[in-house]
């Protein structure tokens, strides 16, 4: 895995370790690189476990709580820990993150707007910063579309550039929700996830996350995520 895909992925999923979603149903955030715009459910809290495993050996770790308060329901606040790690090395890297919803779902297009950032706890340096639109498009309660695009910075070495991403997700049934996606940033980087999220009936306080994707380099990088969310 080069550096620059190491670190479009280092960026891609500091930003969505800060997302949240809102039911058992549907799949956006957690280890999802793209976001729906919905926040957390006001008056609960979730935290996100979630680790990912890149080929040939660097992984990725996160651990992220975050809430939504019921006096101010439209926006989530989280707090995001992560590890990176590969052949030369790794760092934590440490950052708030905000959703802040203007409509959601329920009443239409969802809409939003996201920001994070992460500092390496090591150096003290900016290692990553977004700050993107996020759309939600429901099409059945089973099917919806979610659309993201603005501004992300990785580091000095892959300064600001635009960010756009496309997912669909399907519940099939059986408790489970199947996602796709694909998301790329300029200059020309472009990968795709897929995978499935199992959230049961009985205990839907609880996400199950696996996950599989790819970023289209020149090694095109494949990486694999297994995630657990926890509400209370």
């Amino acid at each position: 895995m080069n550096k620059n895909s190491r670190c479009l992925l280092a960026g891609l999923l500091l930003w969505v370790a800060a997302a949240v979603f809102t039911g058992p149903t549907l799949a956006a955030g957690g280890a999802h690189i793209v976001d729906d715009s919905e926040v957390e459910t006001p008056g609960t809290c979730h935290l996100e476990l979630w680790i990912s495993r890149f080929v040939p050996g660097d992984g990725y770790g996160n651990v992220g709580p975050a809430c939504t308060s019921l006096k101010i329901p439209w926006l989530q606040f989280g707090v995001n820990y992560q590890h990176y790690w590969d052949q030369a090395g790794g760092a934590p890297l440490i950052g708030p993150g905000l959703k802040i919803n203007f409509q959601p779902a329920s009443e239409g297009v969802g809409f939003a707007l996201g920001m994070n950032a992460g500092v390496n706890a090591q150096t003290g340096e900016l290692g990553v910063a977004s700050l993107l639109a996020l759309v939600t498009v429901p099409i059945t309660d089973k099917f919806r579309i979610n659309l993201n695009a603005g501004w992300s910075y990785l580091n000095a070495e892959n300064p600001t550039a635009f960010f756009w991403g496309g997912q669909v997700e399907v519940n099939v049934g059986w408790d489970v929700t199947l996602m796709m996606e694909a998301f790329g940033r300029q200059p020309g980087v472009i990968g795709n996830q897929m995978g499935l999220r199992y959230t049961p009936a009985a205990h839907p306080q609880f996400d199950f996350d696996l996950l599989v994707g790819t970023v289209f380099d020149q090694d095109s990088t494949k990486f694999f995520t297994l995630g657990v969310t926890m509400r209370f």
